[in-house]
């Protein structure tokens, strides 16, 4: 499990310096940068307080775990596409933004909440065939 986590981390070291490397071609990085402290504020101040709120709310007992984790995805998927979820209307060139975005969001979020049941269920199975019957 160590050598997994060593290799996790030197494979996110080696993204930042691939994303720092980046940086250095970009005439003005103060955009970046605040786009860079945007993301933080927007996870640390909205999307991290809203999961543990909803996860604690709505989930009692086993599940809560899985249903955190769907919801910092779905957070996140939505973080990602909210650029193109909020574009004003059609572009000039159709080429530029050629898929339908919206639906294929909603699929993902779909996806991700289908997996998310799956997996409580699954996991309520195994619990409950654990049991000794009395």
């Amino acid at each position: 499990m160590k050598a997994l986590r060593v290799l996790v981390g030197t494979a996110g070291v080696a993204l930042m310096a691939v994303g720092a490397s980046l940086l250095t071609d970009v005439r003005d990085p103060t955009d970046a940068l605040v786009w860079l402290g945007g993301a933080a504020l927007l996870h640390d101040l909205v999307l991290a307080p809203v999961v543990l709120l909803v996860g604690l709310v709505l989930v009692r007992g086993g599940s809560r775990g899985p249903v955190r984790g769907a919801l910092l995805v779905a957070g996140a998927l939505t973080a990602v596409a909210l650029p193109v979820l909020l574009r004003p209307g059609r572009t000039a060139n159709p080429s530029v933004l050629p898929l339908d975005y919206p639906r294929n969001w909603l699929i993902s979020l779909v996806a991700v909440a289908t997996v998310t049941a799956l997996w409580a269920a699954a996991r309520g199975f195994a619990r409950r065939r654990r049991r000794p019957d009395r």
